[in-house]
C-alpha cells in the first residue's frame, strides 16, 4: 500500500462516527429481541435524521438538541445477495414505544404514539426496539444519515435526474424548480426528497414514494458509470458516504462498508425493490397511520424468512384517485367508531421458528431501481 493510499484510507476511515451507545443499549434487551432466522441475510435500518446540529445542518433551523426520524427504511439484503428490498416505515404510524433510556440517563415511559417519536425520545436503540416489536425482524445494523451527508453523496455521483410535470415552489424545502427533465444536485436533491406540500397530494405517503424512486435512481447512477469499480470516481463517493455518517460497530470502517457494497453491486436493478409497509389512516385520527392486516404481517414474515417479496409498480389513474375512491396515497375513509386515542391495536405474537404461512402473500405496490424517476 503506497503512502498516498494509506493516507486516503485513513482519512475515509476517520470520517465515520461509531454509535457504540446503541449497541450498549440493545445488549440490555437481548432477551426480548427477535432471533435471526436465515444465516447470511442482513437487515439494515436506515434512519434519516433531521438534526440541526453542526454548521451545515444548522442552516435548516435552530439546533434545539433534539432530532426526529422522518425517514426510516428497513433494507433487507437476501442471503444469496441476488435481491434487496427496502421497506419505508411511515413516520406517523401509531406504535407501542417501549420504555427507553435517554442520553441523560433517565427513562421514558412506555407509550402509544407516532413511530418517529421513538428516535426523538431516545435515539436509534429506541427506534430499533420499536421496529423489532412491530415486525419481529432482527435488525443487524443501522445507519444514521443527516442532511449534509445526503447532499454530499448526491454531488459525488454528479447529481440525479428527475422529471417534474409541474413547476415546484416549496419555501419550507428551500426549493424552486421548473417543470421538465433536470438533474438535481445536493441542495436541490435534498429539497426534492424533503418536500411534502408542494408535490403530489401533499401526503407523507407520496413523499415516501418519491424518496424511494430517488434512491432507485441514485443506485442506478452509482452503477451506470462503473463508480464502484472506478477508483477515481469511487473515492469521492466513499468520502461523501462516510462524512456525517453514523453507524454501528459492524459497519464503522471503510473495509466493512466496502465489503458490504461489494456483495450487493451485482444485484440487478430490477431486483432492488422499494415499497411502503401496508398502512391506512388510523381509525381514531385520520392524520395518523395504522398497519393493514394481515398484509403487513405477511410482508414481515417474508423478510424474516428471506423469501421473495412480490412487488408491482404503482398504478395511479389520471385523476389521482385509486379505484376504491381513496387518494393517491392509498388512504381510505376511516371506519365509524367512537374515538379512543389511547387504545393500542392488539398485540401480534412473533412467528418464532414456525414455518411461514403456506398461503400466497399479497402483491405489494412499489417500484424498483430499474424504473427510475423519469420512466
Amino acid at each position: 500500500m503506497t503512502v498516498l493510499t494509506w493516507v486516503l484510507y485513513e482519512r475515509l476511515d476517520g470520517n465515520i462516527t461509531t454509535d457504540t451507545r446503541t449497541a450498549d443499549e440493545l445488549a440490555q434487551y437481548e432477551r426480548e429481541r427477535p432471533t435471526a432466522l436465515v444465516s447470511g441475510a442482513q437487515n439494515i435500518l436506515i434512519i434519516g435524521s433531521d438534526t440541526r446540529g453542526g454548521a451545515e445542518n444548522g442552516k435548516y433551523g435552530t439546533d434545539s438538541g433534539t432530532q426526529r426520524s422522518d425517514t426510516t427504511i428497513l433494507l433487507h439484503l437476501a442471503a444469496d445477495r441476488r435481491s434487496a428490498t427496502a421497506v419505508s416505515m411511515p413516520r406517523d404510524l401509531m406504535a407501542k414505544i417501549p420504555s427507553c433510556r435517554k442520553p441523560d440517563g433517565s427513562y421514558t415511559n412506555e407509550h402509544f404514539a407516532q413511530f418517529n417519536w421513538a428516535f426523538e425520545d431516545a435515539g436509534a436503540a429506541c427506534t430499533i426496539r420499536t421496529l423489532e416489536n412491530i415486525t419481529h425482524v432482527r435488525v443487524d445494523h443501522h445507519i444514521i444519515v443527516d442532511f449534509a451527508s445526503f447532499k454530499r453523496l448526491v454531488d459525488a455521483v454528479d447529481g440525479v435526474e428527475v422529471c417534474l410535470k409541474k413547476p415546484m415552489d416549496d419555501p419550507d424545502a428551500r426549493l424552486k424548480l421548473p417543470a421538465g427533465r433536470q438533474v438535481l444536485h445536493g441542495e436541490a436533491a435534498l429539497g426534492y426528497v424533503r418536500a411534502r406540500h408542494s408535490l403530489g397530494d401533499g401526503s407523507d405517503t407520496e413523499r415516501m414514494g418519491r424518496q424511494q424512486a430517488f434512491l432507485g435512481a441514485l443506485f442506478q447512477e452509482m452503477r451506470s458509470d462503473g463508480v464502484l469499480l472506478n477508483p477515481t470516481r469511487l473515492y469521492p463517493v466513499l468520502d461523501a458516504a462516510t462524512k456525517s455518517l453514523t453507524t454501528d460497530a459492524g459497519l464503522d470502517s471503510l473495509r466493512k462498508m466496502y465489503d458490504l457494497v461489494r456483495t450487493v453491486r451485482n444485484i440487478p436493478a430490477e431486483h432492488v425493490q422499494f415499497l411502503t409497509v401496508p398502512r391506512r389512516p388510523y381509525q381514531y385520527n385520520a392524520d395518523r397511520d395504522e398497519l393493514v392486516q394481515p398484509d403487513a404481517d405477511r410482508l414481515f414474515e417474508l423478510l424474516r424468512y428471506d423469501r421473495p417479496v412480490p412487488v408491482t409498480a404503482h398504478v395511479r389513474p389520471a385523476d389521482g384517485k385509486n379505484a376504491d375512491g381513496g387518494s393517491a396515497a392509498g388512504r381510505r375513509p376511516a371506519p365509524p367508531r367512537e374515538p379512543d386515542p389511547t387504545e393500542a391495536p392488539a398485540e401480534v405474537p412473533p412467528t418464532g421458528s414456525a414455518s411461514p404461512s403456506p398461503t400466497a402473500p399479497p402483491t405489494y405496490e412499489g417500484t424498483t431501481a430499474a424504473r427510475g424517476i423519469c420512466g
